[in-house]
């Protein structure tokens, strides 16, 4: 039956506002909208032109485009006053923003006037440093007065903005995967159907990252790392799945035994051949790779950053889990489990009950509806003011100064 949240008797207006439009937050958002229409909710989406857009489309929902970049910059007026036309004529009972960007733009378009839910899927002042990340703190805590709920998709992400000094209303709900889309399968004969794999001996321990390649996932850490895996395990493979910015400087430092897979339309099959999965990441909100990794699966190793510890079942911490950053601590977990072929087994194992159980998709649908529930409750839709563009865009000139720069990742997840 579908979820009745409008107080005038019809199904509530959802937007979804998203810059990027790949990676773990384009994953996300395309989960929430297939979710959300499936319930029953009317869902349009405000996104650049993309795969994803298409997508968001043939799933059934409308779609507008935006004319936004990633990061922010001397487009950001021009982008604040085409959002506060668009949602002028969309009319949402709700706006959901999604990642640094569409955050920025979402809330000074907005401000307040509609009830708007901001998920940051990490934060954008860990992105970067210096004075850039003051201004990315010093906007986040400002705008938090125009997010009627900060979506937080781990506890410890959460925790990351209350240690910042961010006040906001806060909502806790952890990433899900489809776990019809990501499961077991026979390793052996998905290698076989992976053309990068050609030639490579069947019982070659395989490693495999998945991510786009960049500085917030680690892949430079990974491949310093490798080196010392060889020494333990010399005819180990490294896959690499992704493409973005790092791919030639990580390509000019990868050995041989590492491939680069690139760009994947379906990563589960990556996940299926692989041996152990890999995310070395320096931030995260709540990373989507792991979780779809033991969807299929598979143990993880992954680096103690926000979300990661969240993502496991706890006695995974100890072969699983080890600090960014520490290309030895890596290399140690990594070369273990991929001598420990019994170990592999029983991790993989839970790992799927695991994620079955707390990190099913349908179980974060209907979490985020359990959000709009109490903010459309509390705002009734058919009362909600709009955003006013001319003020908008005044107001986004006003905040020139302090704005925050996009994660380079997302996000995003992504792969998030």
């Amino acid at each position: 039956m579908p979820t009745e949240l409008s107080p005038a008797g019809r199904r509530p207006r959802v937007l979804h506002l998203t810059q990027p439009v790949d990676g773990g937050v384009a994953r996300v958002v395309t989960d929430l909208v297939g979710a959300q229409l499936a319930d029953g909710l009317h869902v349009t989406a405000i996104c650049p032109d993309s795969p994803l857009a298409g997508q968001l489309r043939s799933l059934g929902a409308h779609v507008r485009h935006w004319r936004a970049t990633r990061s922010p910059g001397a487009s950001l007026v021009r982008e604040v006053r085409q959002l506060a036309r668009l949602l002028d004529e969309v009319r949402p009972d709700l706006v959901h923003a999604h990642s640094a960007k569409a955050g920025l733009a979402g809330r000074l378009a907005v401000r307040g006037r509609i009830p708007t839910v901001f998920q940051p899927h990490a934060w954008s002042f860990e992105a970067v440093g210096g004075s850039t990340a003051a201004l990315a703190l010093r906007w986040e805590r400002w705008a938090a007065r125009w997010a009627a709920r900060v979506v937080c998709v781990s506890e410890a992400e959460r925790a990351t903005g209350v240690h910042a000094g961010i006040t906001g209303r806060w909502a806790v709900v952890p990433n899900g995967i489809d776990p019809e889309r990501f499961r077991p399968a026979p390793a052996d004969t998905v290698r076989a159907g992976l053309a990068p794999l050609a030639g490579l001996p069947a019982q070659a321990p395989l490693a495999v990252c998945v991510g786009r390649l960049c500085r917030q996932k680690g892949q430079d850490v990974l491949l310093r790392a490798w080196n010392a895996v060889l020494r333990q395990v010399p005819d180990a493979r490294l896959v690499l799945v992704g493409d973005g910015p790092d791919r030639d400087r990580l390509r000019a430092a990868a050995p041989a035994s590492v491939l680069f897979a690139g760009t994947v339309k379906d990563a589960s099959p990556w996940y299926q051949a692989a041996d152990l999965v890999v995310l070395p990441s320096r931030w995260e909100g709540m990373a989507l790779a792991p979780l779809e990794a033991m969807a299929c699966g598979r143990p993880v190793v992954v680096t103690d950053v926000d979300g990661a510890r969240e993502s496991l079942p706890r006695s995974f911490a100890a072969p699983c889990v080890v600090p960014p950053e520490d290309p030895e601590a890596l290399a140690g977990a990594v070369a273990a489990l991929l001598l420990d072929p019994p170990l592999r087994t029983s991790l993989g194992d839970r790992g799927r009950r695991h994620v079955l159980s707390l990190h099913d998709v349908r179980r974060t649908a209907r979490a985020v509806t359990g959000v709009y529930r109490d903010l459309l409750g509390t705002w009734p839709a058919a009362t909600a003011p709009r955003a006013h563009a001319p003020r908008a865009a005044e107001d986004a000139e006003a905040q020139r100064t302090s704005q925050p720069v996009e994660p380079s990742e997302h996000r995003e997840s992504i792969h998030s």
